[in-house]
């Protein structure tokens, strides 16, 4: 009896793998999850390595919202990869053609993730040696 029942419960898994396989990739669902980490990791470097360039004297709240201005400056641009590839993953590409578009992007997302902090300490440094 156990060992009808352990036979059915492995085909079953077995079965339900099967099917797991066969599905397409959820191409979306992928790029929603690089775009969240990528703005994970860029607020991370702008908290980190951005706000220890901006000096100011005393107490002063004015570098938090620029922190905060940074941040939303790319909340945006996510959000517009995340409903590009909505529609991208129901256009009826090949899947090597979906693959490579999300290779791309993917790539330029984290590039901007990674890069643009350091866009604005560079900026921030000019703008601190002019003053």
């Amino acid at each position: 009896m156990v060992a009808a029942a352990s036979r059915k419960s492995v085909t079953k898994h077995r079965s339900s793998r099967d099917v797991q396989s066969t599905r397409s990739v959820r191409w979306d669902k992928k790029m929603s999850n690089n775009c969240a980490g990528a703005l994970l990791v860029y607020t991370m470097m702008q908290i980190f390595f951005v706000l220890s360039f901006i000096e100011t004297k005393g107490m002063s709240i004015a570098p938090y919202f620029g922190l905060v201005l940074l941040v939303a400056i790319i909340i945006p641009f996510c959000r517009k990869y995340e409903k590009r590839w909505e529609t991208i993953a129901d256009s009826g590409l090949t899947e090597q053609s979906v693959a490579a578009r999300f290779r791309k992007d993917q790539i330029v997302l984290w590039t901007l993730a990674l890069g643009l902090p350091f866009v604005f300490i560079a900026i921030i440094k000019a703008v601190g040696a002019v003053i």
